[in-house]
């Protein structure tokens, strides 16, 4: 991942800022690796965090990029790849949002979500983007703004998924 930080100059707007979310996601779930197991309220607030940006992140792609790209790349088969990962972490994020884990079992599962997002990022960075970047038939300026506008109101959401989140991650103790 640290390859696609040396490109982003060179990237559109609207990669620009689906790889700043790749890169707070990658920070979060760094943070929570050095957290040590009596740090339960600040592994919570950072699982909360992370999945309420995940949540955000993936409809952003699956309403506007991946709609807008997909018929306008060569190998379209990265996007149908892309929603069946957003898929599979969203069904780790609710088990995760159901609140009944003890604290190993939603440890264990935020680790498999984020390293799961961390595979699924190095695709999008390494395949996906560079082929989305190459394409002459899309309006980069017309998908920045668009996405620009969702991500005001996802951003609101994803306010309150968080909250919502820091109720019910933490709510069985181990």
């Amino acid at each position: 991942m640290t390859n696609a930080r040396s490109t982003t100059a060179h990237q559109p707007e609207a990669i620009k800022m689906l790889i700043a979310d790749h890169r707070e996601v990658e920070k979060l779930y760094k943070q929570f690796e050095k957290l040590s197991d009596g740090a339960e309220d600040q592994k919570e607030a950072i699982i909360a965090h992370v999945c309420a940006a995940l949540l955000a992140h993936a409809q952003l792609e699956e309403q506007i990029f991946y709609p807008t790209v997909k018929e306008r790349i060569k190998d379209s088969d990265l996007i149908d790849e892309a929603e069946v990962e957003h898929q599979s972490a969203k069904d780790l994020i609710a088990k995760l949002q159901a609140g009944d884990l003890d604290n190993e079992k939603r440890d264990a599962t935020f680790k498999v979500l984020c390293e799961y997002i961390m595979h699924h990022v190095q695709e999008e960075e390494h395949e996906l983007f560079p082929e989305v970047s190459k394409s002459k038939e899309i309006d980069f300026d017309a998908l920045s703004e668009e996405m620009s506008e969702l991500r005001i109101s996802l951003d609101e959401e994803a306010e309150k998924t968080e909250a919502q989140l820091l109720k019910t991650v933490g709510r069985k103790k181990a």
